[in-house]
């Protein structure tokens, strides 16, 4: 199975997952494309590097998402040295991808200063260009408040630029932006939420992509990893359920890419954990009723950021609906049985496995037939499908293998 897919289409949903936080959905990484896709416009830039450029700007700060404490460090205009992790960070996450290891470079040195100082040892117009250009966008955008009229703003903005060129800003990329910021067009662009999709359109100009079942999982990978990351008792959870997932879909006659779908789903039901801050998911105390309804919000945003991917109405299906329930009160969509895929059914019985498995802030790991009677019981109260339930625990001696692996993973 092949999917056809625009890059600007995967890429800005995937940047959708870096914007997540508890007040929903923020618009820095799209902000910071949009600028930097107006500098390199004006400089000249060749059309190669303006893909490369708008998709590093897109997921520019990859590094920092399941990091709230930098993320936070990152809303400061003038930031410190110790902010360069996350940039390191997003590099290693993307080298190797044959998909995406095109913006790594970009990427690392996207805080790298013009006067050099850095920890890359690099200066001035040794730093890609795509970098340079990234940080400027970047730290601009951090400049704007909503809660300001735009054009009040533009003095401050670019005074507050000018000031650091030279010393962290490429000055020729100041002087462009200071030639185009006098269109007026620029800053309304910014601040009208339905422009990005027109902004998305034309960026889809760089052309399509194939992508394979296999190159598909690799992104996913990528995302589950950076998803684990959320919490120190979760270090591998989401490949787990994808193992354990893709166990449950042989067993009920899945083909060979079936399951590969559903091992992708797997990979990506908990993408919407990044709207949840690393200090919740380690609580180790019960949740008050406003810290579970922050939790709940989690699959709602799997599933609205996976069904944007061309293709991948399915797997928004498989991977967002593993908190549904037969009865009909699972979240965040209260699912009746009748709607509900078998997908989903085996995702969500996947995902209580391995969540039972592993250890968590408040519990140890329980031992494989304390996890049956738990899931056995849910699956008589309908809150998960009795016969998947049944096929997960019919070879004790490969899930006791499958639930020793999910238990060493998760140690902090």
């Amino acid at each position: 199975m092949l999917f056809t897919i625009h890059p600007s289409n995967l890429v800005s949903a995937l940047s959708t997952a870096l914007e997540l936080s508890t007040d929903g959905i923020s618009k820095h990484h799209w902000r910071t494309a949009l600028i930097a896709g107006r500098i390199a416009q004006h400089i000249g830039l060749e059309e190669s590097q303006q893909q490369i450029l708008v998709y590093a700007a897109l997921l520019h700060d990859i590094g920092a998402v399941s990091n709230w404490a930098e993320r936070r460090k990152l809303q400061e205009f003038k930031v410190a040295q110790d902010i360069y992790r996350h940039a390191e960070e997003g590099y290693e996450l993307l080298k190797d991808s044959q998909q995406l290891g095109m913006l790594a470079e970009t990427i690392r040195h996207h805080h790298d200063h013009w006067e050099g100082a850095n920890p890359s040892g690099l200066a001035g117009k040794d730093i890609p260009i795509t970098s340079r250009i990234i940080n400027l966008a970047d730290r601009l955008e951090i400049l704007l408040k909503d809660n300001v009229y735009i054009f009040e703003q533009r003095p401050n903005v670019l005074s507050a630029i000018r000031e650091l060129s030279g010393q962290m800003f490429d000055p020729d990329l100041v002087k462009a932006l200071h030639e185009f910021a006098r269109q007026e067009s620029f800053w309304l662009d910014l601040i009208n939420p339905s422009y990005y999709q027109d902004f998305f359109r034309q960026i889809d100009g760089y052309g399509r992509m194939v992508f394979n079942m296999d190159d598909v999982m690799n992104i996913a990978g990528i995302f589950a990893t950076i998803i684990d990351r959320t919490s120190s008792f979760t270090g591998m959870h989401s490949r787990g359920v994808a193992q354990v997932s893709a166990l449950l879909a042989k067993a009920r006659g899945y083909s060979m890419e079936e399951v590969k779908l559903i091992k992708i789903a797997g990979l990506f039901h908990d993408l919407g954990k990044l709207a949840i801050p690393n200090e919740l998911l380690e609580n180790p105390n019960k949740l008050t009723d406003k810290e579970f309804s922050i939790i709940k919000q989690h699959p709602y945003y799997t599933y609205r950021i996976l069904e944007k991917i061309d293709g991948f109405s399915v797997v928004a299906e498989w991977a967002a609906f593993h908190h549904e329930t037969l009865d009909g009160a699972g979240y965040p969509f209260r699912i009746p049985e009748a709607s509900l895929r078998l997908g989903s059914r085996i995702v969500s019985v996947a995902d209580v496995f391995v969540a039972l498995s592993e250890n968590r802030p408040y519990r140890q790991p329980l031992a494989l037939a304390q996890v049956q009677k738990i899931m056995k019981g849910m699956a008589d109260n309908r809150k998960l499908d009795g016969s998947v339930v049944a096929d997960l625990f019919s070879d004790i001696d490969t899930l006791s293998s499958v639930s020793e692996q999910v238990v060493q993973r998760s140690w902090r």
